[in-house]
């Protein structure tokens, strides 16, 4: 598209990307803490997803394998309470990582109703790959604060979610 005929575009929308004097004023939604929190997470998504794009895995993928990293054995039902998910969310994530071979399923020693999860080798090679994109991720996010400021981040953050 030529530089006319995108002038032209944007004439006609009455919208300018690169026009910010009227954008910048948000009016009464910008007192809103919720609005603030869906942009943030918005931003810190997009990112995520940037730095995930090699590896094709989502966010709940990856808390999923390293939770099961640091608890292997796992039970299903344990696993979707630490992620504060429902079971049928986290069956659907465990199906899909097992149909990548990346963990597999047993059954509970001391309960035979419950199945246990544990990394399979692939599972451990991806998981180790994906934690240097968290890190990469992390200090991308963590850069905007200093350490004091993230600790009581997180923490105003854990006031919302527990």
């Amino acid at each position: 598209m030529t530089k006319r005929n995108q002038n032209t575009k944007k004439a006609q929308s009455g919208f300018d990307p690169h026009q910010t004097d009227d954008l910048d004023d948000l009016g009464e939604i910008d007192d809103i803490v919720g609005f603030h929190i869906r942009l943030a997470y918005t931003a810190v998504y997009r990112h995520f997803m940037d730095t995930f794009a090699d590896l094709d895995m989502t966010q709940k993928q990856v808390s999923v394998l390293w939770l099961v990293d640091d608890h292997p054995g796992i039970a299903q039902t344990d696993l979707a309470k630490r992620l504060r998910m429902d079971r049928a969310t986290v069956m659907a994530i465990i199906n899909r990582l097992e149909g990548r071979r990346l963990l597999r399923r047993g059954q509970s020693a001391s309960d035979g109703r419950k199945q246990t999860l544990k990394l399979t080798p692939t599972g451990v090679k991806i998981l180790a790959e994906a934690k240097k994109a968290i890190h990469e991720h992390e200090s991308w996010l963590k850069g905007r604060f200093t350490k004091q400021e993230v600790k009581t981040l997180i923490e105003f953050l854990r006031r919302i979610h527990d």
